[in-house]
């Protein structure tokens, strides 16, 4: 080899030495990332589309509300069982091929949900696409962290955030206008063909940039996860049908002491499941628990929303859908502008700015009255959707780039294994404190179903409300980082370099 030749090979070794977990370039890293970006549009999709469908589906099937509830927490309590799982599915099974399997299941479950005859085939057909969406959400994330530069990580994730959130915008808005011109079923036929699009664009353009360990497989681990996550969601979904019965404390009891076993479990094996050594981390531990708070919130809100412009102001399906347009348009903006906005003012003053939006709109929504005008909703819809996509964006761009990029699978699965867990008991507790307000408004002599309903619901907001102020309250322990992480050089011996 020459000198020139030893020259450049050491300048190879040396950046490579220096940067161990640098991302490959990609050219078109938004066409690589297109068929999860539609995977994971249609995972949100379907979870924010059917509580303007649970009236409907109430009423074919002859079910309560609480049973209703099932096609929203159930959808969630499969994500939060399959999601602890992902991260080290990453390491086993390649990327593209994981994906491909878990858009699969998601055009089966909607087609078997399109014709289910009964409510319990109905829900299996959802859980199968809660099982999907588990496996693309956090996998998007984890790409993105492997596609996109460093210096790009936020402007991504405002992408992945507008995807995500273009969800809400159309959600209601079709699923209330198929509803209008067919049945609840014709949801479920759309699904369908998007998951077929997904399948073909993941297949054509989509690249595995996440490295296989293939680690040891911990049985044990993958058992406590399902039964620990399981059971803790069942415990609270169960409690607005069986209140604190002896089952309903049961599933908790097991929920909480399993979960304890796994935690404890993935810190002292070789091969964790699940990474939770990024929780020691406080940088991504105080954002991860701003965006489960404020994910929370927004499904507790849009849990009660639809419901009430539909049982307690009396509008259509297809009016209360179209109602929630201009919001969820404004939502879809205002997320792409946040993930923008954090890589050059960082998270703390955009959480302060989202967090005091969202209680206002919070507090407007209290407001609603069954004579209420609809431009009163409007203003509050709107300005919940501005706030809340300013909280999640710098939080979720914050907690990611806190971490090294061998944790960034890890993190993610943390991150959205939260989420979803968080979200299906706070989509559980809205519908308790619904009950608990209705119960209360009967047994002060109210006669009126609607305005009770419309009462039930206040409560549900105050609770949305308080986890917004948990998450102003964490933004004080945000420590902003204007630096980029120093770089740990690597040993390189003399003999490696003189070959």
């Amino acid at each position: 080899m020459s000198v020139n030749q030893a020259t450049i090979r050491k300048n190879q070794l040396s950046d490579d030495a220096f940067v161990p977990d640098a991302p490959k370039h990609f050219d078109h890293p938004h066409k690589i990332m297109l068929g999860l970006y539609i995977s994971v549009f249609l995972g949100m999709l379907s979870e924010t589309s059917m509580n303007i469908t649970l009236p409907d589906l109430m009423t074919d099937f002859g079910i309560s509300s609480g049973t209703a509830q099932w096609m929203v927490v159930g959808y969630m309590l499969a994500i939060g069982v399959v999601l602890p799982c992902v991260g080290f599915m990453l390491k086993w099974v390649k990327a593209k091929t994981l994906v491909l399997f878990a858009l699969v299941c998601f055009l089966i479950g909607a087609i078997v949900c399109t014709a289910a005859p009964t409510f319990p085939i109905l829900l299996a057909g959802r859980i199968l696409q809660g099982i999907s969406t588990g496996i693309v959400l956090p996998t998007m994330y984890a790409a993105i962290m492997r596609v996109f530069p460093p210096h790009k990580i936020g402007a991504a994730n405002g992408v992945a955030g507008l995807v995500i959130m273009f969800a809400p915008v159309i959600g209601p808005t079709i699923a209330g206008a198929l509803i209008g011109a067919f049945s609840w079923r014709a949801i479920f036929a759309l699904f369908a063909v998007v998951a077929i699009i997904a399948i073909a664009c993941t297949a054509l353009f989509f690249v595995t940039p996440i490295e296989r360990t293939r680690p040891n497989v911990d049985v044990i681990s993958i058992l406590a996860s399902a039964i620990g996550f399981g059971c803790l969601v069942a415990g609270v979904s169960l409690i607005s049908d069986m209140g604190f019965s002896a089952v309903v404390i049961g599933l908790l009891v097991v929920g909480v002491i399993v979960l304890a076993f796994y935690a404890r479990r993935q810190l002292t094996i070789a091969d964790p499941l699940l990474d939770l050594r990024a929780l020691g981390i406080a940088a991504f531990r105080t954002p991860a628990i701003m965006i489960s708070c404020s994910f929370s919130c927004t499904l507790a809100f849009m849990y009660l929303v639809p419901q009430e412009l539909q049982r307690g102001m009396g509008l259509s399906s297809t009016v209360a859908g179209l109602l929630m347009l201009p919001g969820g348009v404004i939502n879809a903006l205002c997320t792409l502008a946040a993930g923008r906005m954090f890589d050059r003012h960082g998270a703390k003053r955009l959480v302060w700015a989202g967090s005091v939006l969202s209680i206002i709109g919070g507090a407007l929504f209290c407001a609603i009255g069954v004579s209420t005008p609809v431009a009163l909703f409007l203003a509050a819809h709107i300005i919940v959707m501005v706030g809340i996509p300013f909280i999640q964006q710098s939080a979720q761009s914050a907690a990611l780039k806190s971490l090294p990029g061998h944790m960034a699978a890890d993190g993610s699965t943390i991150m959205n294994t939260m989420q979803q867990v968080c979200g299906a008991i706070a989509t559980a507790v809205a519908t308790c404190l619904l009950g608990l307000g209705q119960t209360n408004y009967t047994a002060a002599g109210g006669t009126n179903p609607a305005q009770g309903f419309v009462d039930g619901s206040r409560y549900g907001y105050l609770f949305g409300m308080a986890l917004v102020v948990i998450v102003l309250a964490l933004s004080f322990l945000l420590k902003e980082r204007h630096d980029e992480p120093k770089l740990v050089p690597v040993h390189v011996d003399a003999e490696t370099l003189a070959v």
